[in-house]
């Protein structure tokens, strides 16, 4: 099969043929549909951070059809159509039972392949796609999992002022869901104005840039402070500004990874006594309630889809999408 494989920080992706892959026990084997690229993937083959290692074939934003199937499995037949849980457990303990194979008591593995004609997927952690729902759509569901777990783990009043900071897949699914769960009035920052019309697609009311008067047009928009801000830029200095913006006793979710020292001074938080939350590790629930969403007709978030490329273009767009561009989520087709 075809796949992209990384080597090394400083070069492309590679397009090569490597071995099909073969299901284990209690594994499948996916034909992948699309795969999104994420700033994950990115971050992933730079020299910082938890860079992967040589032979590395990034992508975990995929929707694929099964096309085998390993001993032991049952739940999941040829020619279903699933979306892939990113992360792999043990599949026997506490959190891999509940659906969260993110917090395995034996330390979850990362293992992507999405970015080749086929993978290999642990058989309990693929969300099974109702017919209805086209596969060229539903690989948009992880990045939607992750901006639906920053509302769920900080839970707010129906009516409450809600700032998201970025304007990325994750903030932009943030958005949706603040909207889907009652919000009242809600404002996004980002560094332009590209994605101003994806975000106004999902129910953003207010879209602002950073700058000096950012405090007080925020102010004057909600008539107030942010009681939620969600951090979703991951860069140094985005937990501060989230501090900073939002009101006493107020809530800050962290979406946003920063792989860069961050100094910042707690102090203010304290003054403050903002509840501060980090969040990561989606849940099957999570991927489940999506599906639904998307399965329901309400196709808002599709609006973060801004184009779809063939495997022979990977290369030269992911190293595009290390540098500012206008793209938000953009696909990849492995087939084409």
């Amino acid at each position: 099969m075809r796949a992209a494989v990384f080597e090394k920080p400083g070069q492309p992706l590679d397009i090569r043929d490597v071995p099909d892959p073969e299901p284990g026990e209690g594994e499948v084997v996916l034909r992948v549909e699309r795969c999104g690229i994420c700033g994950t993937d990115l971050h992933m083959t730079e020299a910082h951070g938890a860079t992967a290692p040589a032979g590395f074939i990034p992508g975990h934003e995929s929707s694929a059809e099964v096309i085998a199937v390993g001993k032991g499995v049952e739940r999941l037949k040829i020619g279903d159509h699933v979306v892939p849980h990113p992360m792999r457990g043990c599949g026997t303990c506490a959190a891999c039972k509940s659906g969260s194979p993110y917090f395995c008591v034996l330390g979850p593995q990362f293992p992507c392949g999405g970015f080749a004609e086929y993978l290999v997927a642990q058989s309990a952690n693929c969300v099974t796609l109702p017919r209805t729902l086209s596969l060229a759509d539903a690989a948009i569901v992880e990045p939607l999992a992750v901006g639906m777990l920053g509302i769920r783990i900080n839970t707010f009043l129906p009516g409450a002022r809600v700032l998201v900071l970025g304007a990325g897949p994750v903030g932009i699914a943030a958005a949706f869901w603040a909207r889907q769960c009652g919000a009242g009035r809600i404002a996004a920052v980002a560094t332009s104005r590209t994605r101003e019309p994806i975000a106004r697609a999902v129910g953003v009311d207010g879209f602002f840039t950073e700058g000096d008067n950012l405090p007080g047009e925020l102010t004057d928009f909600f008539g107030g402070m942010a009681d939620v801000v969600i951090e979703c830029a991951g860069v140094p200095g985005a937990i501060a500004r989230a501090v900073e913006l939002v009101r006493p006793q107020g809530s800050v979710t962290v979406l946003g990874i920063c792989e860069h020292g961050d100094p910042w001074i707690p102090a203010l938080a304290v003054y403050k006594e903002v509840k501060l939350q980090f969040a990561v590790g989606t849940n099957l629930s999570e991927f489940r309630h999506a599906v639904d969403v998307l399965d329901r007709g309400i196709v808002d978030p599709l609006a973060m889809i801004t184009d779809v490329i063939a495997m022979d273009q990977l290369p030269a767009m992911f190293e595009a999408l290390k540098q500012r561009t206008s793209q938000c989520k953009v696909l990849v087709n492995p087939g084409a």
